[in-house]
């Protein structure tokens, strides 16, 4: 039978048909397929009901009725098509085991089956605009010509720089692949704005740094040319611009391999179809080995290699989330008709030219407080809006912008594409651009307004705003006859990067200033990366904190389910907890005649590794909430040394029980730390090293757009931690948090005024060891009395209009 693939509700699910009838259990809300399913309740099956269903599509008839989260319409309808369980209760979803099964990320057709379904004339563009690159860049820079190339030909940043090869091959030859992101340090040498030139320290000078980098791509073309592509990893020259020289190389020689450059792609794409490990090899070995390996397959005789490589991102993008973000096309909208006919997306800032011109963040910065340091005031906020535009260079293609009006209008949801930012000199104004393919039938107007886009041109778009939005896709249910490629969801970048340093180590702390949302985000990550290994089908756009679905969520991963212990473990540190607790120690027991026993009981950790032992093939997460707290040489013991990934698996000997113990490579630990309480450079340096390290810091951008009278919540917090940074560093900032009561910003001058008074005073007067004077420099001498080493005595009015005074007016003149 044909697999089907439905999607609803911006997920993906795999359909079993039913067999001529549906089932309802005994006492639960689910619609059923299978009389064999797990998740069938009820009890006895005499309990069930069970309907006919000629056309098997009673399920679609059901989820059609209302959306998901509309639990009492759905009722309603059940009620009325007779879809009733044992108890007489109407259905209200279908099984997520014998009906609509989730298909998470990681999905992978078979190459055969995807081959088959693959549209080659979808590339035929991409493929005739990559030979075009190829021929112009081997015209305008033919091989022979390299000896004695220029460096001024060569490098960004020159007068010329846009017609130099480096230009070229990052912004100018984007059919054939991308080297994009970064900074210019990739390109070996570049000459910055300051008219001084970068290159390796190991040179006296741009001269024989760029002898030494001309030689090596004249060595390197050789190698490629003679197939022997190791060899290009053994020149010391080229080894900080792996992708570059690759890029370069392919320009010459596109048929010796694939035009794809980063590493983490092409070992993504080897393990996907051998049963290598690339691991150890390098860039170019590594690039050899994919190329091999496609041809080992037979299956892409007469294939371009930008064909095969389109086909690959196609099959099975290595990218695991595209970023969300929202951009104005102009004050209220003005150039949406211009962006919608364009194909493109564009913002202001004219004044700092096109930003290709600058080789690193760090220039572009200065160049951007030099030229608008006076319209924004205050460092902080000039720093936020360079930062807005510089947010148009990372962007890649396959991530989405939604075009605003306003702080109520979506006027429409877009793809980035090739070639991305671009500078647009045909514009007579706002000439900053990202290409983009517009999508008009998301726009709608919002429910309640977003009041940081009042504030912002671009901003992230929070998973809240992300979940309104997709309800109204207009083919939220798709029925496909074959299986169709998986995209990739649309998830939380930062989630993404825990994700990453998680599994690389094992182990991870999130840590950073108290009220930054450490223990939220733990939470939010372990619901979105448990479910999606689980193959539960849940989203980051999914995880709002606090929601049904959240604390479903949350319960069915926290359930051992007759487990030595859950997919989820939370425990909190403290000064009190030991290896009695975490391993195992002697604990008083009833011992069944009214009396107590010692009896070695089983720790928290010890009941994981069992449990996951017993359970290979899925995570298993233990959550430590304040792990600073704890004394984790004392808590761990000699566990310390089972931590690391390449010791995962080997045995040690308890002390107490005498047993044979592991720590199974599916055992993952994630903790919380307050910087505020203990740096970690104060932590053991064994469990520094075993141990990823993920700062969060406080984030304006979810108090742009909100006041508290005449306080913007943003400006107050940006300018405060200015201030804290100044006298005491990065770990003892005010969290974001602060200014937030159940998820949303403070918009009252009462309780403005008593997280001052009792959450953010009190704390910094712990930072200052109550010294009056740094209170005062933080908040002003209007709000703090050094002499009385006090606050004033000041009502919620006068308060929010000292704060405005002198946290925005005062620093806005600075």
């Amino acid at each position: 039978m044909t697999e089907q693939i439905i999607h609803f509700e911006g997920r993906y699910y795999e359909l079993v048909p039913s067999n001529g009838r549906v089932i309802c259990s005994g006492r639960g809300y689910a619609l059923h397929h299978l009389e064999d399913c797990t998740h069938l309740e009820g009890g006895a099956r005499e309990t069930w009901r069970f309907y006919d269903d000629p056309d098997g599509l009673t399920w679609r008839r059901l989820i059609d009725s209302a959306p998901s989260a509309d639990r009492q319409s759905r009722r309603e309808f059940a009620a009325k098509a007779g879809l009733l369980n044992g108890q007489g209760a109407p259905v209200t979803n279908t099984c997520e085991s014998c009906l609509l099964k989730p298909i998470s990320g990681t999905r992978i057709m078979p190459l055969d089956v995807a081959l088959a379904q693959f549209d080659r004339t979808s590339v035929a563009g991409r493929v005739t605009q990559a030979k075009d690159d190829i021929e112009r860049t081997q015209r305008d820079f033919p091989r022979d010509g390299w000896v004695s190339m220029p460096l001024e030909r060569y490098a960004l940043g020159g007068k010329d720089h846009k017609n130099a090869f480096c230009y070229r091959l990052e912004f100018g030859t984007r059919a054939i692949g991308s080297i994009s992101g970064g900074s210019a340090r990739k390109h070996l040498i570049f000459l910055k704005k300051d008219k001084t030139w970068y290159h390796d320290a190991a040179y006296s000078d741009e001269r024989a740094a760029w002898a030494a980098v001309r030689q090596g791509f004249v060595d390197a073309c050789d190698a490629v040319e003679a197939g022997n592509l190791q060899a290009v990893d053994e020149i010391d020259a080229l080894r900080s611009g792996a992708s570059v020289a690759a890029k370069a190389c392919y320009v010459y020689f596109p048929r010796q391999f694939l035009p794809i450059f980063g590493k983490d792609h092409v070992h993504h794409f080897i393990r996907l179809l051998s049963d290598h490990d690339p691991q150890q090899l390098g860039r170019f070995a590594a690039i050899e080995l994919l190329k091999k390996t496609i041809d080992d397959t037979g299956l892409f005789a007469g294939w371009h290699t930008t064909e095969i490589a389109r086909f690959l991102y196609s099959w099975s993008d290595p990218r695991q989330s595209f970023e969300m973000v929202k951009i104005s096309p102009g004050e209220k909208g003005m150039h949406w008709e211009e962006c919608l006919a364009g194909g493109y997306i564009c913002v202001g800032w004219d004044e700092i030219g096109d930003l290709t011109g600058f080789t690193s963040e760090e220039e572009f910065m200065e160049a951007f407080r030099a030229a608008y340091a006076k319209e924004y005031g205050n460092q902080s906020k000039t720093t936020a809006k360079a930062r807005e535009l510089w947010r148009l260079t990372q962007l890649k293609p396959g991530d989405r912008i939604i075009a605003n009006r306003g702080i109520h209008e979506v006027l429409g949801l877009g793809t980035v594409t090739e070639p991305g930012y671009m500078w647009n000199d045909e514009r007579a104004e706002q000439h900053h651009t990202v290409t983009v393919d517009w999508d008009t039938s998301y726009a709608q107007t919002l429910p309640q307004p977003e009041k940081r886009w009042g504030m912002v041109t671009v901003a992230d778009v929070p998973q809240r705003l992300w979940r309104i939005i997709m309800p109204n896709d207009k083919t939220a249910l798709k029925i496909e006859p074959t299986t169709p490629p998986i995209p990739i969801t649309i998830e939380d970048p930062y989630l993404t990067k825990l994700a990453d340093a998680l599994e690389r180590k094992g182990q991870a702390v999130l840590y950073g200033p108290p009220g930054t949302g450490k223990t939220y985000t733990s939470l939010r990550f372990a619901v979105w990366w448990l479910s999606t290994r689980l193959g539960q089908g849940l989203s980051a756009a999914d995880t709002d904190y606090g929601s049904d679905e959240f604390r479903a969520a949350l319960e069915r991963l926290g359930s051992r389910e007759g487990r030595a212990a859950a997919h989820l473990t939370q425990v909190t540190f403290h000064p009190a907890y030991g290896y009695e607790d975490f391993i195992e120690g002697f604990r008083p027991v009833d011992d069944g005649t009214a009396g107590l026993r010692l009896s070695l009981v089983d720790g928290v950790f010890k009941r994981i590794c069992l449990a996951a032992g017993q359970d290979p093939g899925n995570p298993y997460l233990l959550l430590v909430d304040e792990v600073n707290r704890g004394d984790m040489p004392k808590i761990f013991g000699e566990l310390i040394t089972l931590l690391e990934r390449d010791k995962r698996g080997l045995t040690l000997v308890l002390p107490q029980s005498g047993q044979e113990f592991r720590v199974p490579p599916n055992v993952y630990v994630l903790g919380t730390m307050n910087t505020a309480d203990r740096s970690i450079r104060l932590l053991d340096s064994a469990l520094r090293r075993r141990f990823s390290f993920v700062e969060l810091l406080p984030d304006t951008g979810v108090l742009e757009g909100f006041h508290v009278g005449k306080v913007h919540l943003a400006d107050l917090l940006r300018e405060l931690n200015l201030r804290v940074l100044r006298e005491l560093g990065r770990e003892r900032q005010i969290g974001h948090s602060f200014f937030l009561t159940d998820g949303s910003p403070i918009n009252d001058e009462a309780v403005l005024g008593a997280v001052i008074r009792n959450e953010i005073f009190p704390l910094l007067q712990e930072y200052a060891y109550d010294d009056f004077s740094m209170l005062a420099r933080f908040l002003g001498a209007d709000i703090v009395d050094v002499m009385g080493h006090r606050l004033h005595d000041l009502n919620d009015e006068e308060l929010i209009d000292a704060l405005y005074a002198e946290l925005q007016v005062d620093a806005s003149q600075q």
